[in-house]
């Protein structure tokens, strides 16, 4: 017979079974198993509140948010985006079991990826030791005039039954990144991508859809870290608005990004690059030296509007944690630490020690950034 010395509540599980031609379902039941067997040794209750789609899911766990304590997400970066928009800002914790393509956001955090007996085995020692991390998030809310999408097809959404007027189209947390040109294009490639393993699939996606760059037009409303409020036209191939590093199952987009800082990265093509300079990009797209490249601009934000400029292509359907969200124009803004993601106690020590801002600044001082300005050193002078 089990001793049980504490109640830890109730875990809601929520699972992929539509990914991968039905082995998210597997591995929806077996993390299931796996949670209920360690819930009778610790005496904590498990609940599967998984839906026949993202929004399904999103839904349930939502109208069911007083039946749980602690929600657990089965798959990649999108499912980890349902559990963000599900107890963001809630005081409630997420478990993250990483078993999709991309896993950027655990990856940044140093969770396990790819290992479902030892994340969920995380997951439980967080849950009965009360570890946890507190980690940031963005917040997209569409501006008049934006049109939502599907979040799996991309296909654009007639407006919602019972929908007011005023109501945003779309109102989204997201844990990773805001993508708004070439990584929403080459994200979208890889998602409709045949070849094997999603780091295999976002190369192959990045170098397709860098051969034929286009000159998105974008209208730039930031206020920057120190408060100040920058307004311009941006013509550039790709604009993205990062809470964490990586994307694409590694790629480091926003090496200077922390979880921890309260702001957003903004990161930019300064300028239509030659192929020199895509080669030297891509080099150093997998060791964190992205930024030192000439090729992007870069600034810290506590928010951004971004609308459609008046010149330049219009942009693609923006994507956000891989997921599509719909089309310009949107607000964008840091949600401080309000993610409380489950942890081991030697993951949750971990943070802010291997990239805290100590770390970043002597990043920067390599790549001759000023952290300030986001300008390289010598032209400043």
């Amino acid at each position: 017979m089990t001793e049980q010395s504490e109640d830890y509540g109730v875990v809601a599980m929520v699972g992929n079974p539509l990914s991968d031609k039905g082995r998210g379902a597997r591995i929806g039941k077996r993390v299931h198993a796996l949670l209920s067997e360690a819930g009778e040794r610790h005496g904590f209750r498990v609940i599967d509140l998984t839906g026949n789609s993202f929004n399904d899911s999103l839904a349930n766990v939502r109208r069911r948010s007083d039946d749980y304590d602690h929600l657990v997400v089965v798959g990649g970066d999108g499912m980890v985006a349902l559990g963000a928009n599900a107890v963001g800002s809630s005081g409630k914790t997420l478990g993250i079991v990483a078993t999709g393509s991309g896993n950027d956001f655990a990856r940044g955090l140093k969770l396990p990826v790819n290992r479902i007996e030892t994340a969920v085995e995380g997951i439980v020692g967080a849950i009965v030791r009360g570890t946890h991390i507190d980690v940031d998030m963005g917040h997209v809310t569409a501006l008049a005039g934006a049109v939502a999408t599907d979040p799996t097809m991309g296909e654009e959404l007639p407006a919602m039954p019972g929908q007011t007027a005023g109501e945003p189209a779309f109102d989204r947390y997201y844990a990773g990144m805001l993508s708004c040109g070439l990584d929403a294009s080459i994200n979208d490639r890889a998602n409709h991508s045949r070849l094997p393993g999603g780091s295999l699939r976002y190369f192959a996606a990045v170098l397709a859809e860098v051969t034929h760059l286009r000159r998105y037009g974008y209208h730039v409303k930031a206020t920057l870290a120190d408060g100040r409020i920058e307004e311009y036209d941006l013509i550039s191939p790709m604009l993205t608005v990062a809470n964490s590093r990586h994307i694409g199952g590694g790629l480091e987009v926003s090496p200077y990004s922390r979880f921890d800082d309260g702001l957003l990265d903004l990161v930019w093509i300064d300028h239509m690059p030659g192929p020199l300079e895509i080669a030297d990009a891509i080099s150093k797209g997998y060791n964190g030296k992205l930024l030192g490249s000439r090729v992007f601009g870069w600034k810290r934000v506590r928010g951004v509007e971004i609308s459609r400029a008046g010149e330049g292509d219009e942009p693609p359907v923006l994507m956000a944690d891989g997921e599509y969200i719909g089309r310009l124009p949107v607000a964008v803004r840091s949600c401080g630490r309000a993610l409380r993601v489950l942890a081991p106690p030697a993951v949750a020590c971990l943070q802010g020690r291997e990239h805290g801002e100590e770390q970043v600044l002597a990043m920067l001082r390599r790549d001759g950034r000023d952290p300030v300005t986001g300008l390289f050193d010598d032209d400043r002078r």
